[in-house]
């Protein structure tokens, strides 16, 4: 399904107003659906057969749930290819009941969820963002299975369908997907209100200090963002080899692709409790207010000829410190950024956008994880 959706050509914005452009989408969302129909066809032919009406009916909605998941997860968001990446497990969804046990077991003596992979997967080499046009078939092909699954009347009710929640998420995901860079950072940071939560369960590997200051420009509204780097604590990281911790400052926030997004303090040797005493000015410009925009914080140790290591990251959202205008405060270091399923969602779209700068740095942000096995630097 994947493969064939993402054979239909043409960019730009769909009118379906217009009655050939409508009845190009319907045809096309025919088209797309056709491998998925006829597994459903076989499958609920087969449990019609085998099953009384009631447990059917409860196959059917397990079913759709089933579909608008994996549709979700396979079709509209693309995989994710950080290796570090933490996804949530389509097996361990806790929203699929006990039945669906059964359905997953029985059709076509495979499971049905990997059957489902598979006739809607996005091949590696087709990985890309759905076009406008593409989400215009995608919304068709949604309308179609909605039909399909409420058969006339006789199998389940439009107002389950319209209002379960594995369809409000995937027609979510579709509307994402048309948005800009700049506004899926700006949803991600005003959403993302506990990036730090990992810190409780993995505890902490070390505290930053560092001196906050907002500044607006009173004749041109233009917001300056003033960060010193004072010093670290207690970082947690091998005491054999070398090691040289430098923290990295890192602004998000929209409209900054041609702003300076990104500062770093000089690495210290063998030190696990550094000063740095460094200061970094940042430019927001005047389009948006400080609040829609975080500093990402990390500690990370320096080695030379290869990719520096994550040591720990935190934090600090702008909208928390604009009244008082600024802050001085420890952040705590944890292993990882913690996102819930909108963040998950927004950072899915923005890894596909391999053009764009800003969203493969942000990606790159996000999806660091401090290794489990840290062989100490010899460099």
């Amino acid at each position: 399904m994947g493969d064939l959706l993402c054979g239909i050509k043409g960019g730009g914005q769909v009118s379906l107003n217009q009655p050939s452009q409508k009845n190009q989408v319907a045809v096309e969302a025919d088209h797309v659906l056709r491998p998925l129909m006829d597994l459903l066809d076989g499958s609920l032919s087969l449990f019609a057969q085998m099953c009384e009406k009631t447990v059917l009916k409860r196959l059917l909605k397990e079913l759709w749930k089933t579909v608008m998941y994996t549709m979700e997860k396979s079709v509209v968001l693309p995989p994710m290819s950080e290796k570090n990446m933490i996804l949530p497990n389509l097996a361990a969804n806790a929203k699929i009941e006990d039945v669906s046990r059964i359905f997953r077991n029985h059709v076509s003596g495979s499971k049905p969820l990997q059957s489902l992979s598979g006739v809607m997967d996005i091949s590696k080499e087709a990985e890309k963002n759905l076009s406008p046009k593409q989400c215009a078939v995608l919304d068709a092909a949604l309308d179609t299975i909605k039909q399909y699954f409420h058969a006339g009347g006789n199998g389940l009710k439009k107002t389950f369908l319209d209002k379960s929640p594995e369809l409000q998420s995937l027609r979510y995901a579709l509307s994402l997907y048309t948005q800009t860079t700049d506004t899926l950072i700006k949803t991600f940071v005003s959403t993302q209100t506990a990036q730090d939560a990992s810190n409780a369960e993995d505890g902490s590997v070390g505290e930053v200090s560092i001196q906050v200051d907002l500044f607006t420009h009173p004749g041109t509204g233009e917001h300056k963002v003033t960060v010193k780097v004072v010093a670290a604590n207690d970082i947690k990281w091998p005491t054999t080899g070398m090691f040289r911790p430098f923290v990295e400052v890192n602004l998000i926030g929209p409209h900054l692709s041609d702003k300076k997004r990104k500062h770093a303090t000089k690495s210290k040797s063998n030190n696990w409790s550094p000063k740095y005493n460094e200061t970094f000015h940042f430019i927001i410009g005047n389009e948006e207010q400080p609040g829609s925009f975080e500093l990402h914080v990390c500690v990370k140790d320096y080695c030379f000829a290869r990719e520096d290591r994550m040591v720990g990251a935190a934090v600090l959202q702008l909208r928390d410190i604009v009244d008082q205008g600024s802050c001085a405060c420890w952040l705590t270091l944890g292993k990882r950024i913690t996102m819930d399923e909108t963040g998950w969602t927004i950072l899915r779209i923005l890894s596909q956008r391999t053009n764009d700068e800003v969203a493969k740095e942000f990606v790159k942000l996000k999806s660091d994880v401090r290794p489990d096995d840290i062989v100490p630097s010899q460099s």
